[in-house]
């Protein structure tokens, strides 16, 4: 594939792009332009962890604007069909059809889409990018309702969980229940259930936990219909979303893969110079609320750097042994042949980026800068929070959950209407909403938790910490 991407010659004139919905399986008859190629686009709206390759990419039409430079310079035309699934199993099964070409998914759907499509040599298939990951995992969750007594992911031992099985969500649930020392399998009742039908249960009672990867449990605890239980981060263990494609499609349109991810690079870049114009975007088109998708494409959220970095192949390679246990992996894959970094590279090389320097970054490039305009010092991004006013066209800096609470509080007296606050986990480093956070007060400062396990063990270590709620919390700085 490499070969015929670098020896692909591209020459000039026009280009018709249509974006349409609906059935992959439409002819190009159906397009009404039959010297077109049709490229068909698998992704998730609702996964923030796919938007440079999917929710974002779309709006904002980076991949067609790609496609006619490679019409102004060749003369082929080129149509574009996308498809939005709920989680990646379906796009896996169109592509086996050779009836999707490019798709989006978590880690754990894009290695058995590389086991169920490498069964044979015609349907094969392999990964390109990586669009969003975390170091440590905090991406996926588990949440139950908020009247829930569980406090530990101990106590779902054997309670009902709603859970997509064979995603990301369900991969972090059965790594943290065997850790515990709960057989996945026969210590608690896995329903295997899409997100919303996940989340409907959950709601009605009907399930007593439910394990997802984003924007699922942020959405539910945002609404007030779940409280966050399990924090993936507290495994430690990378994990990723990607773009995958039919090989035999991108062997025969080289073009058309070199345009998609030059594409990926636009709206990647789109998302890190303005994140919160990005989740205005996403949210507009996806059908989130803003301040949810802005809690995982904000600074110190998703990681978007496209690069396929080593760790990150390593943690796929990890994987396996889950996906085997289960059942999910009916072929053998050789991660070497399925994960393709060539285009990628080939890629950067035409936009002159630097590929080498993506491999070797770490942390997000999307970081909170700038002053704190209340507590009056510069923010260190490991420590800062945010502050989205209503109204208002950028966020608020915070130094730390201190000058948080002071920032909303005084918000509050000034009448602004504040849309969101968030902190960051400091034993975790995730991302979470303030208002949902487990706070505790040591003196007069404050400091915030994604779950009350991570407060738990902050607690082990500094015995002067005492449990406030975030009233309790705002009341203080300001008393």
């Amino acid at each position: 594939m490499r070969t015929r991407l670098r020896s692909r010659q591209l020459a000039a004139i026009t280009v018709t792009l249509a974006v349409a919905l609906g059935s992959a399986a439409c002819s190009l008859e159906d397009t009404g332009d039959t010297d077109a190629i049709r490229v068909v686009v698998g992704y998730q709206s609702k996964t923030i962890n796919t938007v440079t390759a999917g929710t974002l990419l779309r709006a904002e039409g980076q991949f067609e604007k790609r496609l006619a430079e490679v019409t102004e310079r060749t003369g082929q035309e080129y149509t574009v069909e996308w498809q939005d699934f709920d989680t990646g199993a379906p796009i896996t099964t169109g592509m086996i059809a050779g009836k999707i070409d490019i798709g989006s998914m978590g880690d754990y759907p894009l290695l058995i889409n590389g086991s169920r499509a490498g069964a044979e040599e015609k349907t094969r298939t392999e990964m390109l990018s990586v669009t969003g990951s975390s170091p440590r995992g905090s991406l996926n969750m588990v949440v139950v309702p908020q009247n829930s007594p569980a406090t530990t992911i101990a106590d779902l031992r054997g309670k009902s969980i709603s859970a997509s099985v064979g995603s990301a969500g369900h991969g972090t649930l059965v790594q943290a229940l065997d850790r515990v020392g709960i057989d996945p399998t026969t210590g608690v009742q896995v329903q295997n259930q899409q997100p919303q039908v996940g989340a409907s249960a959950l709601e009605s009672g009907k399930a007593d936990a439910l394990a997802q990867f984003v924007a699922w449990p942020g959405l539910l605890v945002f609404q007030d219909k779940a409280r966050l239980l399990y924090d993936g981060a507290q495994l430690g263990v990378p994990t990723l979303h990607g773009v995958v494609a039919r090989s035999a499609y991108a062997q025969e349109n080289p073009d058309v893969v070199q345009a998609f991810l030059r594409a990926q690079l636009d709206s990647t870049e789109s998302l890190t110079r303005d994140p919160l114009a990005a989740a205005e975007l996403v949210a507009e088109n996806s059908g989130l609320p803003a301040e949810v998708v802005y809690l995982y494409n904000g600074p110190g959220g998703t990681d978007f750097n496209p690069a396929i970095k080593s760790g990150l192949v390593e943690a796929l390679r990890n994987d396996v042994p889950y996906l085997k246990s289960i059942g999910s992996f009916p072929h053998e894959i050789d991660l070497d042949t399925f994960v393709d970094p060539g285009p990628l590279q080939e890629t950067f090389a035409a936009a002159g980026v630097d590929y080498s320097e993506a491999l070797s970054r770490s942390g997000n490039a999307s970081v909170t800068r700038g002053d704190d305009p209340v507590c009056g010092v510069a923010v260190d991004p490991a420590t800062a929070g945010e502050i989205w006013l209503r109204g208002q066209e950028r966020t608020q800096p915070a130094a730390d959950p201190t000058c948080l609470l002071r920032g909303v509080a005084q918000a509050r007296r000034q009448g602004q209407e504040v849309r969101a606050a968030y902190i960051s986990d400091p034993q975790l480093g995730t991302r979470w909403f303030a208002d949902k956070a487990v706070w505790l007060r040591e003196g007069d400062r404050y400091v915030a938790f994604t779950t009350t396990d991570s407060a738990r063990q902050y607690r082990a270590t500094h015995p002067g910490a005492v449990d406030v709620t975030y009233e309790q919390a705002l009341a203080g700085v300001v008393s």
